[in-house]
């Protein structure tokens, strides 16, 4: 079996020993069923991993020894920060997932004109809390050991005007641009709109804030699938693809 990868906020060290918080402790003890001698990797998402076993288990917390530390933090030498439209239903938890484990750097969600969604208060605090656990859950399972940080939304002009990159694109279908790739980069914002696209002002504005305008290709892409489909274009030609 392979060995479980869990994220803790807690501070690690070598030859200590660490109580879990009690939601990976019911996982490893009632979901998985694992007994004391159980091999287990931490990580606190700052950098490296912490090998280690149960030394015991509790009703609610589950106690790891651990005994080495790797650090291995598979992080591309591209950071992306994708700006990516609210969408509805269980689309935005699977961007938030799929770009996690593709290596994006910042996701930030965003209101734009087309957002059919609507949150603020404790619903916005709800979902910003469950986008970042999708998160850390992909970390967790593609060995990422530093998280994607998952910002609160916001309105997407703020975003535009906001972004720093050394190369920043904006896609859409409606341009006949492709990457140019004969620069060397190490940071990249891309913004992508919701199911409706984004509106021709929002493009506008983003050209004029320095995003290059972008297209994959012939086909119109879902916006569930054109991130992950950039996210990997870039990691292909300045990351680690």
């Amino acid at each position: 079996m392979r060995i479980p990868r869990i994220y803790t906020n807690q501070d690690l060290s070598t030859q200590h020993t660490i109580k879990l918080e009690e939601k990976p402790s019911h996982h490893l003890s009632k979901v998985l069923r694992f007994k004391e001698g159980a091999e287990l990797i931490l990580f606190n998402g700052q950098g490296g991993e912490y090998h280690g076993s149960i030394s015991s288990i509790e009703k609610k917390h589950t106690y790891v020894e651990l005994t080495n530390f790797i650090a291995n933090d598979k992080q591309s030498p591209l950071s992306i920060h994708l700006g990516i439209a609210i969408s509805k239903g269980d689309r935005m938890d699977w961007v938030i997932q799929k770009a996690t484990e593709l290596g994006a750097t910042e996701i930030t969600p965003l209101f734009s004109e087309r957002t059919e969604i609507k949150l603020k208060g404790e619903r916005l605090e709800k979902k910003l809390n469950h986008w970042q656990h999708i998160s850390i859950s992909a970390c967790e399972q593609c060995n990422r050991n530093k998280l994607a940080t998952v910002h609160s939304p916001r309105n997407i002009e703020a975003w535009i005007t906001d972004s720093a990159a050394d190369k920043k694109f904006v896609l859409h279908h409606r341009t006949d641009q492709k990457l140019d790739s004969s620069e060397s980069i190490n940071s990249t914002a891309l913004l992508i709109g919701p199911e409706g696209g984004l509106s021709q002002r929002e493009i506008q504005l983003a050209q004029d804030n320095e995003f290059n305008a972008l297209q994959l290709g012939p086909r119109v892409l879902r916006t569930e699938t054109a991130p992950l489909a950039a996210i990997t274009l870039l990691q292909y030609v300045w990351g680690d693809f």
